[in-house]
C-alpha cells in the first residue's frame, strides 16, 4: 500500500515538472495580446528581443498606436498544431492578425519563431518578438504616419437651390513677421478688431520665423473697404482660404446656424461618432442638428514610412474621403429675407407656410446676428454687445413656446363645438368689461375689450376678440374635455419637425381661474408659431391637419391629425376668421386688402406676475388667403404695450402679402 502511494506520488512530481510547450506557450501570448496586456506580453519575449527594446518601450509603442489610430474590435487568431514542435530547440507557428482602425480594416497573416531557453534553472519557450508583430511591414526604425483628407461640407440650400450656407472663401489677413512694428501694429489692430496686444501675442509664438506669413484674422470678401485700407499697409498681406459663407446673413442665421472649430468637450461627446480634432462642426441651427449629415466622412490613410532609401511606404489601411450632403429646404430665401426685414429689428419671431402641402416657408427670429462674422470671430467688444443687448439678438425665439393670448381663441371655439357645449348662434348675455364666475374668484376678473350690453354669439366673440365670452366656454366645455381637445390639436406632443422645438402645453389648468383663461389663450397655455400654424391648417384642409415640414425630401400634404375639426365647424369658424378682417369692426381689419381676402385671427398676450400689475405684451397675427390658401403667416411681437397691441403684427403680416399674394 505505502509503495503503491509513492508511485502516485512519483507520478504526480513528474506530471508537474513536466515541460511547457511551444504551442501553449503562443497560446498564452496571444491570449494577452488579445487582451491588450501589453505588459505582461513583454515577459514572453525572447532575450535577444529584449535586447531591442525595454518593457516601457515595448507596452507603451502598443498602447500609442492602438490609441493614435483608434484600434478596436483586435483578434489574434492561432490553431494549435496537432503535433508539437516541442522536440525542437526552435518552433515556427502561423498566426492572423484582425482589427478596425481609424482608416478601416486591417489584416495580415504572420509567422512568429519560438525558441527555448533556460531561465532560473527552468526551461520554457519564448516569443522572438520583432517590430513586424506590431502591423507587418513595419522594420526597425519605420515609423506609422497617418494623413487625413477633410471632406467637403454639405450645403444647406432653399427650395430654389439659392445657397444658405455655402462653401465659398474669404481672406485670410496677416503679416511678414518680423516686418510689423509698433506703429503698423497700431494702425492694424482696429481694422482687425484686435488690440495690438493680442497681435503682438500672435506674432510671438513659438512656431513663428522671421520672414514667415503668420495669419491674423479672416475677413468676408464682401468687406472691400475693409480690405482695401489693410493691403496699404506694407507688411500686411492677403490670401483667399476656403470658408463657409452665409448669403442671407441676418435673415436665416438662427435657422441656418453657423459652423466652428471642434471643442475639446465637443470632441469628447463626439469621438464615437468619427469625429477627430480638426474637424469644423455646426455650432448652432441646422448647421449644428444635421451636422452629421453635412459633415460627411474624413479620408484617411495609415502607412508605414519605410526608413531605408528607395523603398515605396506601405499602406496599412485606407478609407477614402466622403462628401457631407446637400440638405434642401422648403424655405423660400427671398421670402424669408422679406418677412425678416419686415419684422424691422423687432424682438419676435415670424413664419410662413404653404398650409395645403405644411412647407414651411419662412422661420425668422429677430433681432438676429451675422452668421458670417460668428465664422469669422467675433471681437471680445463685438460678442459681449450681442450677450448684453436686452432684445437677446442670441435668441431663437421660433423654437420657443409663448402664450398665444386669442390666437387660441379658434381652437377653443372648435373645441367647444365638437362637445356640444358652444352653441354657434346662442347668444350669451354679457354685460360690462369685467367679470368672474362667482364671489368665491376674489379680487380675480376676466377683463375684455370692448365692452358693451348686447349679448354675444360665436360670430361677434371672435371678431371683437371677447375674452369673457372664451373664458366662458372653456369652463362650460370642462377641464378634462378640453385639454382632451387640445391635445386633439397635437398639443403635449412632440412635433416631429427637423428643428427641435418646444411642445405646446396646456398647462395644469388646476382650477376654474386658469381653466377660464385658458379659454383666451392666458393662463398657462404655450404654443410654438410653427405649431400655431399647423393647428389652423383644419380650417383649409376640411378639417385635416397637416404636418409642417422644413426638408424638401419630405412627403407633403401629409395629415398629421384627421377631423381635427368637422366640416360644418370649419365652415363656421371659417366665416369667422374671414370677418374678423373684413368686418370694419374686426380686431383685423387694418389688414384687409382689396381683392385679396385674408381671414385671420389677432392676439394679445399679456406677460405679468398677477392680476393688477403692469405687464409686457406680445402681438400675435396669424392670416392666410381664403380663396387661396397657399401662403399662411404668422407673427409675434414682443411689447407691443402702449403701440397699438396686434396691430403691430397685423400691419406687418399685411405688409407680407401685399409683396407675396
Amino acid at each position: 500500500m505505502i509503495g503503491i502511494l509513492l508511485l502516485l506520488i512519483i507520478t504526480a512530481l513528474a506530471g508537474c515538472s513536466k515541460e511547457p510547450t511551444p504551442e501553449q506557450r503562443f497560446s498564452d501570448y496571444i491570449a494577452l495580446w488579445n487582451q491588450q496586456k501589453f505588459t505582461k506580453m513583454y515577459d514572453y519575449l525572447s532575450s535577444d528581443a529584449k535586447k531591442n527594446i525595454t518593457k516601457e518601450q515595448f507596452a507603451s509603442r502598443y498602447q500609442k498606436l492602438y490609441d493614435d489610430l483608434q484600434i478596436n474590435n483586435l483578434k489574434i487568431g492561432f490553431k494549435k498544431p496537432k503535433e508539437s514542435q516541442g522536440d525542437k530547440e526552435q518552433a515556427q507557428y502561423s498566426f492572423t492578425t484582425s482589427m478596425d482602425s481609424i482608416a478601416g480594416p486591417i489584416k495580415y497573416t504572420q509567422q512568429a519563431r519560438l525558441q527555448e531557453e533556460k531561465r532560473d534553472d527552468n526551461k520554457n519557450w519564448y516569443v522572438d518578438w520583432n517590430t513586424e508583430f506590431i502591423f507587418k511591414g513595419l522594420k526597425e526604425g519605420d515609423t506609422i504616419g497617418v494623413s487625413t483628407t477633410a471632406p467637403k461640407r454639405g450645403e444647406i440650400l432653399d427650395r430654389n437651390g439659392s445657397g444658405l450656407a455655402v462653401n465659398g472663401q474669404v481672406y485670410e489677413v496677416g503679416v511678414v513677421a518680423g516686418k510689423a512694428d509698433d506703429p503698423v501694429i497700431a494702425q492694424l489692430a482696429p481694422l482687425l478688431k484686435m488690440t495690438p496686444e493680442q497681435i503682438k501675442k500672435v506674432l510671438g509664438a513659438s512656431w513663428v520665423k522671421p520672414g514667415q506669413f503668420v495669419p491674423l484674422k479672416k475677413v468676408s470678401m464682401n468687406d472691400k473697404e475693409r480690405i482695401t485700407q489693410l493691403v496699404a499697409l506694407e507688411p500686411v498681406q492677403t490670401r483667399k482660404v476656403d470658408a463657409r459663407v452665409y448669403q442671407y446673413g441676418q435673415s436665416a442665421a438662427q435657422l441656418v446656424g453657423y459652423v466652428g472649430a471642434i471643442t475639446a468637450d465637443e470632441l469628447e461627446k463626439l469621438k464615437d461618432k468619427g469625429y477627430t480634432s480638426s474637424d469644423v462642426i455646426g455650432k448652432r441651427g441646422l448647421e449644428q442638428v444635421l451636422d452629421e449629415q453635412l459633415k460627411g466622412t474624413s479620408g484617411v490613410k495609415i502607412v508605414i514610412k519605410k526608413k531605408a532609401a528607395g523603398v515605396a511606404n506601405v499602406v496599412l489601411a485606407e478609407k477614402p474621403v466622403v462628401d457631407g450632403k446637400d440638405v434642401k429646404l422648403t424655405i423660400d430665401a427671398e421670402m424669408q429675407k422679406s418677412v425678416f426685414t419686415e419684422m424691422g429689428g423687432e424682438a419676435g419671431t415670424a413664419a410662413a407656410m404653404n398650409p395645403l402641402t405644411g412647407e414651411t416657408l419662412a422661420l425668422v427670429s429677430s433681432p438676429s446676428f451675422d452668421p458670417n462674422q460668428a465664422v469669422l470671430g467675433f471681437s471680445a467688444e463685438e460678442w459681449k454687445t450681442l450677450q448684453d443687448d436686452p432684445k437677446k439678438p442670441l435668441t431663437t425665439r421660433f423654437k420657443q413656446a409663448y402664450a398665444p393670448g386669442s390666437v387660441m381663441k379658434p381652437l377653443t371655439a372648435a373645441v367647444g363645438l365638437a362637445n356640444g357645449t358652444l352653441v354657434p348662434g346662442e347668444a350669451v348675455p354679457i354685460i360690462g368689461k369685467q367679470w368672474q364666475k362667482d364671489k368665491s374668484w376674489g379680487n380675480y376678473f376676466v377683463t375684455r375689450v370692448h365692452a358693451g350690453t348686447d349679448p354675444v354669439n360665436l360670430e361677434k366673440a371672435l371678431v371683437y376678440s371677447d375674452n369673457i365670452y372664451f373664458a366662458q366656454a372653456a369652463l362650460k366645455i370642462g377641464k378634462d374635455k378640453f385639454v382632451d381637445g387640445l391635445k386633439k390639436f397635437g398639443f403635449e406632443e412632440e412635433l416631429g419637425y427637423p428643428y427641435p422645438l418646444e411642445k405646446s402645453m396646456t398647462g395644469s389648468m388646476g382650477n376654474d381661474i386658469a381653466l377660464a383663461d385658458s379659454g383666451y389663450g392666458q393662463g398657462q397655455v404655450q404654443m410654438s408659431i410653427v405649431h400655431l400654424m399647423a393647428t389652423y391648417t383644419p380650417f383649409v384642409n376640411s378639417g385635416n391637419m397637416i404636418k409642417p415640414i422644413l426638408l424638401a425630401d419630405e412627403q407633403q400634404g401629409r395629415v398629421w391629425k384627421e377631423a381635427v375639426v368637422s366640416a360644418d365647424n370649419v365652415g363656421v369658424i371659417g366665416t369667422d376668421l374671414r370677418k374678423i378682417v373684413s368686418d370694419a369692426a374686426g380686431t383685423a381689419h387694418a389688414a384687409e386688402i382689396s381683392g385679396y381676402p385674408l381671414s385671420g385671427k389677432t392676439g394679445t398676450a399679456e406677460i405679468k406676475q398677477k392680476q393688477g400689475e403692469t405687464g409686457t405684451e406680445n402681438g400675435w397675427f396669424i392670416a392666410y388667403n381664403s380663396d387661396n390658401p397657399s401662403l399662411m403667416v404668422a407673427m409675434m411681437v414682443e411689447n407691443v404695450q402702449g403701440r397699438g397691441g396686434s396691430q403691430v403684427p397685423v400691419k406687418k403680416v399685411k405688409s407680407v402679402f401685399e409683396k407675396w399674394k
